[in-house]
């Protein structure tokens, strides 16, 4: 590493922006490290938010204790944002009008949830995303008695889990053909939508949301573009995220277009083209096996990307040490599991089905590609030295 990094500055404090801390130390950098997080509370887990948090069975989901920071001499500045980057005198403009200079900036902003357009402010609309959102969302839950879910993506289908073990009454709204479908494909989904449906959800697929029913300043239905209207108290808004990048506007730091996923684009290691700017976690777009540079949203991509970007900081390859994609979904009593890369256009070949089991083979151009399967976690990772074989990520080229 260049002598001259004396200041790495981490803005986001999630996940990814404090595994790339911690390797970062864990390598033997011993210059100053600042860790910036827009919420006025330390790095949490996100996972057990739409789970554990939600169905109350938790209230701690601190990724650290609050004397690791100290421990580890990182600084650690909440409730600040950045608003702003200046790559030429690398100095990052603040929320609370001050400036942070740096030698090494790493972005790890991650997402903001989208929402409904027009869709409005009253009570009992909820999205899912940060501890606050999570908080509001149990807080009502003691109160409420039929819930609308509008979108049926990972942290939908998990949700509509969750409060059904709350005994809410749940519908699942979802545009698509089944849930999970812009994921996992309709064969699968398919296998979802039974599990749901066996659980007392009810699937209102293949229909998008017109407008909301309010009774004055609180949400009492959903009207679905059919016409049909849902009561519900509750209504829940999961129709995924954006990267969080507005703040670098005018900075040079390239960006992939937005109908590409977005997010900042950067070589295998994290690195933009930008010198001393690199980005990690779920607002990083790096190379992907799939031939482009692509965003990955899941819990285990945030750290490996991070060990690479830490270590090529620290002027170590450690590009060959990145994995099969991986993530997983807890629903009632089954876990979810997907390794590698599916996408709709692949053939899905269902090899089991023993209703709340399954298992998904993937195939490319006759090749495996990704494995998904539901309380088989033995023959879902029984393929990963396959996959990263077929795959061939693009830190192992070359």
């Amino acid at each position: 590493m260049s002598h001259s990094v004396e200041h790495v500055l981490i803005v986001g404090a999630g996940l990814a922006g404090l595994r790339t801390a911690e390797e970062l130390r864990r390598g033997g950098y011993t210059g100053e490290l600042t860790l910036l997080g827009d919420e006025n509370r330390a790095p949490y887990d996100r996972p057990p938010l739409s789970k554990q948090y939600v169905r109350g069975e938790t209230d701690d989901t601190a990724l650290r204790p609050a004397e690791f920071f100290d421990e580890q001499d990182i600084r650690l500045r909440l409730g600040i944002a950045a608003t702003g980057v200046d790559t030429a005198a690398r100095r990052v403009r603040l929320s609370d009008g001050t400036e942070a200079g740096y030698d090494a900036l790493v972005i790890a902003t991650g997402l903001r949830p989208r929402r409904i357009p027009g869709v409005p402010e009253v009570s009992g609309v909820h999205v899912l995303r940060s501890h606050t959102d999570a908080q509001a969302l149990r807080e009502q839950l003691g109160s409420a008695r039929k819930a609308v879910i509008v979108g049926a993506g990972f942290i939908g289908c998990e949700l509509a889990a969750g409060l059904r073990h709350r005994g809410l009454d749940v519908t699942l709204v979802e545009p698509q053909p089944t849930p999970l479908f812009a994921a996992l494909d309709a064969e699968v989904g398919a296998l979802v939508a039974r599990l749901h449906e066996s659980e007392g959800v009810e699937l209102r697929c293949g229909v998008g949301v017109e407008s909301l029913v309010t009774e004055g300043d609180s949400v009492s239905g959903v009207r679905l573009a059919d016409g049909s209207v849902i009561d519900a108290d509750l209504v829940v808004i999961g129709i995924g995220s954006v990267p969080v990048t507005d703040w670098l506007e005018g900075s040079g730091i390239p960006l992939a277009a937005p109908g590409d996923g977005g997010g900042v684009l950067t070589d295998e290691t994290g690195h933009t083209i930008v010198p001393g700017v690199w980005a990690v976690g779920d607002v990083a777009a790096w190379p992907h096996a799939i031939g482009r540079n692509k965003r990955v949203e899941h819990w285990t991509n945030a750290g490996e990307q991070a060990q690479v970007l830490a270590a090529a900081l620290l002027g170590v390859d450690r590009r060959s040490e990145v994995q099969v994609p991986y993530v997983w979904s807890d629903q009632y009593d089954m876990k979810i599991q997907v390794l590698g890369i599916p996408a709709l256009a692949d053939e899905v070949q269902i090899v089991e089905d023993k209703g709340r089991k399954f298992l998904a083979h993937y195939l490319r151009a006759g090749e495996l590609v990704a494995v998904v399967g539901a309380s088989m976690a033995g023959k879902v990772m029984k393929a990963r030295a396959q996959l990263a074989v077929t795959l061939h990520p693009p830190a192992t080229v070359g």
